[in-house]
Parts: structure tokens; sequence; C-alpha cells
């Protein structure tokens, strides 16, 4: 009886050292390609943006492994401007989009040095978006 309240003590123990993640971390090696990238993009890109209708100049470069933080991902880039919601437009900025395990795990604002050098294509189904 004086052994449970160290047992449940020892279930509420919070590892900080280990990241919240989603999908289970496999580590630097054997990362799949992300076969529907494209598709998986789109569909995050339409519920990502307050306004999806509108895009104007959008380019996406295929995904490339990257290391970030520490472990190997795969990595595509896109860039486009966005409609704000005053109805005007910024310049295109540039987003990467991270796979884990072959889906897309997250995406990363700032990413100029993360897509430094990658060669993009049209990517017209993101102009094409609808809500």
């Amino acid at each position: 009886m004086m052994l449970l309240p160290v047992m449940l003590s020892a279930c509420a123990a919070v590892d900080e050292s280990k990241p919240i993640t989603f999908t289970e971390d496999r580590g630097v090696s054997s990362q799949p390609f992300p076969k529907n990238y494209r598709t998986e993009v789109q569909s995050f890109l339409r519920t990502y943006l307050n306004n999806p209708v509108g895009v104007r100049d959008a380019v996406m470069a295929e995904p490339v492994e990257r290391v970030i933080g520490g472990r190997q991902r795969y990595v595509a880039c896109v860039r486009f401007s966005a409609r704000e919601s005053d109805g005007g437009y910024r310049e295109p900025r540039e987003r990467a989009i991270m796979f884990v395990d072959g889906r897309l795990d997250r995406i990363v604002e700032n990413a100029a040095e993360t897509c430094a050098g990658l060669a993009y294509a049209p990517f017209p189904e993101l102009e094409k978006m609808t809500r």
C-alpha cells in the first residue's frame, strides 16, 4: 500500500529531454521519400492560410534531404504570395515543409537558409485553391 504513491509519482514524472512530436522519430537515417508531398502540402496550406483563395506566384522545390536539428529530414520548399485581409499582396515568402517518415510534419516560416540553392518549379495547384 505504501508503494502505490511512489509508483504513481513515477508515472507522472515528465521527461523534458524528449521533444513533443506526433510521429515516431526514427533518427538520422532511412527517412522515406514523401510520395504524395504536393497533395499534402496543398491540403495543409488550404487550412493553414487565413484565405487560401487568390494565392499568387506559387512555386515549389522537390523535397531534398537536409539535416534539421541534428536529424535527417526531407524538406520541400514553397514560395508564394497569399492574399492579405485588405485584399493586397506582399512579396512572396519562402516556407519549408518538413516531412517525418514520409508524412508532413510541420512548416517553418523563416526558411531562407533551409531552402537556399533549391530549384523551384511552378505550383499551379496552389494558385487554384478554394475554401
